[in-house]
């Protein structure tokens, strides 16, 4: 089994490495109740990274961007549209809320969506776009806007 977690200043590392797209293959941007994850890599080549995106099955504005590294680890995760998420301190964070990873504590801290880096957060397919910038995926992979 892999460990789950890595120490600070490597999550941080990995967090900024620049992510390519593995393949010029076409996904489609998941409709209602859909789920895509596709592979990543660090510009040369030395990590594997997943995108994984997940909307909502009835609220199509309610759903999660997530950068995994590592298989499990997870990096960055934007959930939208859903609950306020309450943090290990007691603190509420209201939706959309932005985890990052924290030593120790792994996804379980959520922070306010940065206004400056998050430009349209009820569009679901820019809030993609700015996700994908957030983690540093310099090449995004191919994937094709469905209709909503």
């Amino acid at each position: 089994m892999s460990d789950i977690s890595v120490d600070q200043a490597t999550a941080d590392a990995l967090i900024a490495t620049p992510k390519v797209r593995v393949n010029d293959e076409v996904s489609h941007y998941p409709g209602a109740g859909g789920y895509l994850t596709l592979p990543l890599l660090s510009s040369d080549g030395r990590e594997s990274f997943h995108l994984d995106i997940r909307r909502g099955g009835i609220d199509l504005l309610k759903g999660t961007y997530q950068n995994r590294a590592r298989q499990v680890v997870v990096l960055v995760r934007l959930d939208f549209g859903g609950a306020p998420h309450r943090n290990p301190d007691g603190r509420e964070v209201p939706s959309p809320h932005l985890h990052i990873y924290r030593e120790g504590y792994g996804d379980k801290w959520a922070f306010e969506v940065p206004p400056d880096r998050f430009s349209q957060v009820l569009d679901t397919w820019q809030t993609l776009q700015d996700f994908m910038r957030f983690c540093n995926v310099i090449d995004p992979p191919n994937i094709q806007k469905g209709i909503e």
